[in-house]
């Protein structure tokens, strides 16, 4: 699943994704850790890893194959 960065804190690490369908669901600070990433950018496309009951797990950039 892919969406944009509609909110991030760089204090609290956390933040809010704009899925496709006009969705937005929240990320907490251990989902941003788990990426590895350093920042993230308003408006920027994030791959979003989510588990069973729909929780952010994990926010990654989307890579093109």
């Amino acid at each position: 699943m892919q969406g944009t960065v509609a909110t991030y804190d760089p204090e609290t690490r956390s933040g809010t994704l704009l899925l496709d369908d006009g969705t937005e669901i929240g990320y907490p600070p251990e989902a941003f850790a788990a990426s590895g990433l350093r920042l993230l950018r308003l408006g920027q496309r994030v791959r979003i890893d989510r588990d069973e009951s729909g929780q952010v797990r994990r926010i990654t950039l989307p890579t093109f194959a």
